[in-house]
């Protein structure tokens, strides 16, 4: 028994089989075009995978997506990108920086030019020098005065107060529940 095969399903099997071996896994003409041409005309995109992912990079824009297989297809989705919120950032700040110096230039003209007198330097926070004795290389360090000592005493005498008050309250709370 010979079995005839119409020209249709003939024809069909050999289109299916040329397509196959031009594009299919082992290479043909998708793998030929790939590996001929040079490294800077590979696409606009470049994959690195990460994981189970896959990272894409669009070497025109610069734009970074990540992409994951949900089992309905891979889906890619834009990485936020950090320079673009810091140039609006740095935008939003120099535009509010000019405005400010326009309000300040509004508010009083600038004095230019040199004032009359010059201000004093002297710095009232400022502890003098220790002074050197005349004809000894010795340095005399300046003592505390009256107040100083009155204030320091008065200091110790409430924190000693309070120090044998509160030894009194742990004596009474001691002795008052045994």
């Amino acid at each position: 028994m010979s079995t005839a095969t119409s020209p249709s399903k003939f024809s069909t099997a050999i289109a299916v089989a040329v397509i196959f071996s031009l594009v299919g896994p082992f290479g043909g003409i998708g793998a030929a075009v790939a590996q001929s041409m040079p490294d800077g005309e590979k696409g606009r995109y470049s994959m690195s995978t990460v994981g189970t992912s896959v990272i894409r990079l669009d070497t025109r824009t610069g734009a970074v997506s990540t992409c994951n297989n949900s089992g309905a297809g891979w889906a890619c989705y834009a990485v936020p990108d950090e320079r673009a919120a810091l140039d609006a950032e740095i935008g939003r700040l120099q535009a509010d920086n000019e405005r400010l110096k326009a309000e300040l230039a509004a508010r009083e003209p600038v004095v230019t030019g040199k004032i009359d007198e010059a201000l004093p330097k002297t710095d009232s926070l400022k502890k003098p020098d220790p002074k050197v004795a005349e004809g000894e290389r010795k340095i005399e360090i300046p003592l505390p005065s009256d107040r100083d000592m009155d204030r320091m005493m008065s200091f110790l005498e409430r924190a000693w107060k309070r120090l044998i008050e509160m030894a009194n309250r742990v004596q009474k709370d001691v002795s008052g529940r045994i």
